[in-house]
């Protein structure tokens, strides 16, 4: 069997086929990895889990999910006269602060003893 992936087609057996848009991410969903379709939900575009895929539907969109980004932290020395950025400070850091590695929101803010 002869492939020419790159090019969107394979020969097999003397006839040549496309190869299905969604090759990969059938590949990846056999393995066991979560699959998101996007769709419209309340006047918005998103991604979202699924767990049976219509790949015969022509115009459906599919994805591996990505894994998410790891959450931020910080560590603050605070003290009445100033604020000093960083772990290696001359002081002890007793402020940490935590934000959400998609979003960059904070998530938490802890007093650290």
């Amino acid at each position: 069997m002869w492939r020419g992936a790159d090019r969107g087609f394979c020969l097999h057996m003397g006839v040549f086929q496309m190869r299905h848009k969604h090759a990969d991410v059938i590949i990846a969903w056999a393995n066991g990895a979560q699959i998101q379709t996007y769709v419209n939900k309340m006047g918005g575009w998103m991604w979202v889990d699924i767990c049976e895929p219509m790949w015969w539907v022509e115009d459906s969109r599919y994805r591996v999910k990505p894994e998410p980004k790891p959450d931020v932290e910080f560590r603050y020395t605070v003290n009445s006269r100033f604020l000093l950025q960083g772990c290696d400070s001359w002081e002890k850091p007793n402020l940490k602060l935590a934000f959400d590695g998609e979003t960059g929101e904070l998530k938490s803010a802890e007093v650290l003893k």
